[in-house]
């Protein structure tokens, strides 16, 4: 009896070893992703995972079956709600945005898209946010990147003025501004 319930743990300790193996060696078809940039005193880091295109229409109509159809919340990445952090004070697309850490969101558009910080933190980001918890909401403009980029990516980039946070995927390119109060 002491044998069997001995050879029981054993395989359930098997798999348990095996399964976390399994998770921890195969890699996530959106690979987590952290941008960081510092600027004049001010740290800036976004946590994000990276969907690729694979041949799909990316921004589009419904009717179309577009991945993120135009007018439809989006996390601005995969699996995970995008979470940005800012050290200090800043305008964000000219809007004062105090220091602290925010769940990212967007609802492309053909033109423009609506950017948004929410306070609600350490969501899934298949789950819409709280409308009410938004702290800030941005109309961009939405234009074509400079190339066709086939997996998703935000980048910060340094102007010497400020920095400019460029959402990236497919043909489109969304430029978000960011500059000190």
């Amino acid at each position: 009896m002491k044998r069997k319930i001995l050879v029981g743990i054993v395989v359930v300790l098997l798999l348990v070893v095996g399964y976390i193996g399994y998770v921890m060696l195969t890699p996530r078809a959106s690979p987590s992703h952290t941008t960081e940039l510092s600027y004049e005193g001010v740290d800036i880091k976004i946590v994000y995972c990276r969907p690729f295109k694979k041949g799909r229409l990316i921004f589009g109509s419904k009717e179309d079956g577009a991945l993120q159809p135009y007018g439809q919340y989006w996390r601005l990445g995969a699996n995970e709600a995008t979470e940005i952090s800012f050290s200090k004070d800043v305008n964000f697309a000219g809007q004062l945005l105090p220091a602290g850490t925010y769940r990212m969101y967007a609802v492309p558009g053909a033109s423009t898209w609506t950017v948004a910080l929410n306070s609600e933190l350490g969501q899934s980001g298949s789950e819409e946010p709280n409308y009410s918890l938004d702290v800030l909401k941005v109309e961009i403009p939405a234009g074509s990147a400079p190339a066709e980029t086939e997996q998703f990516v935000i980048n910060l980039t340094d102007t010497g003025d400020g920095v400019n946070m460029d959402f990236v995927w497919d043909q489109t390119q969304v430029r978000v501004p960011i500059t000190l109060p």
